[in-house]
């Protein structure tokens, strides 16, 4: 992994209907990221946060989706931004806003990699499309998008399409799935590991199987963590809460795991809302799991 970070803000709440998540990357430069990570001898350039356009908040009659060309506009951006980081060779580091980011970041870094993996640390799959999303909220169709399923304004971010192969992909901490996700999952052999597994298995059988599965065949792996993985008992700051989540100290087991494997070459964090938090503490999850993927020990 670099020594030289690159922290990118991207203040979206248009994928999704409840406000406050823009106001995620400020709160997670609140609880002390940029010193955390300065402590572990990581040099770090804070690009500040991209901006994000207006737009009504109105449903699309024809593509059944809220706010398509605003979150399309904000991705194109976020694209460009991460395109620069990687051509650097600084690791870049995203914070949200809502899950729909992804979709900028991924087209941003998978153009710099022959076979990109994706961990997927999440909640939900992120699988819809306009078709099998109950809401119409882009924040639920990241994933799809950068397999190249969906409305190609989405797709096509970055000039190119699919941004990962689906046997590159590992979903962890699923527990909540729409049907059109659970039938795409099936239909193209994506491998995910649900709260199911995870009780049965454990975190660290887990984790080795996911780290063994990625390393031989991917030449970079992207992290995408959204903080509804977690259990709202630790993350009540999240917009989209799911019981039965991932503890904090099975979070950290993961990171440090995938610290250990060197092979995260970026990540994302997403989907921290401050208006839902309880003082800060789901930011500073964030930031104390940042710690321990890029190193942070206990002794």
């Amino acid at each position: 992994m670099t020594k030289k970070i690159s922290i990118l803000g991207v203040p979206m709440d248009l994928g999704q209907a409840r406000r406050g998540v823009n106001m995620g990357p400020s709160a997670i430069r609140y609880a002390d990221v940029i010193e955390r990570l300065e402590r572990l001898g990581y040099e770090v350039a804070d690009h500040g946060d991209i901006e994000i356009g207006a737009a009504e908040r109105l449903q699309d009659p024809e593509t059944n989706m809220k706010n398509l060309k605003a979150v399309a506009d904000a991705n194109t951006i976020l694209e460009s931004k991460v395109d620069e980081i990687v051509k650097e060779g600084d690791f870049p580091l995203v914070f949200g806003g809502d899950h729909s980011i992804a979709i900028g970041t991924l087209a941003g870094v998978s153009k710099h990699y022959s076979n990109l993996g994706v961990i997927w640390y999440d909640a939900h799959g992120d699988l819809n499309i306009a078709d099998t999303s109950p809401s119409g909220n882009i924040h639920g169709m990241p994933l799809a998008a950068s397999l190249g399923h969906g409305h190609p304004t989405l797709t096509e971010i970055g000039g190119y399409s699919p941004k990962v192969k689906h046997e590159n992909i590992v979903i962890i901490g699923a527990r909540d799935l729409d049907e059109g996700e659970k039938e795409l999952i099936k239909d193209k052999g994506i491998k995910v590991y649900t709260m199911h597994e995870i009780d049965r298995l454990g975190m660290t059988k887990v984790m080795e199987e996911t780290i063994s599965y990625l390393k031989d065949k991917t030449d970079g792996v992207h992290l995408s963590l959204d903080l509804d993985a977690l259990d709202p008992s630790d993350c009540p700051g999240v917009g989209t809460p799911v019981l039965g989540g991932i503890s904090y100290r099975e979070s950290h087991l993961a990171m440090e795991m995938l610290a250990e494997s060197g092979m995260i070459t970026s990540a994302e964090f997403v989907e921290v809302n401050p208006i839902l938090d309880e003082r800060n503490r789901t930011a500073m999850v964030a930031v104390a799991l940042m710690g321990s993927l890029f190193g942070e020990k206990l002794l």
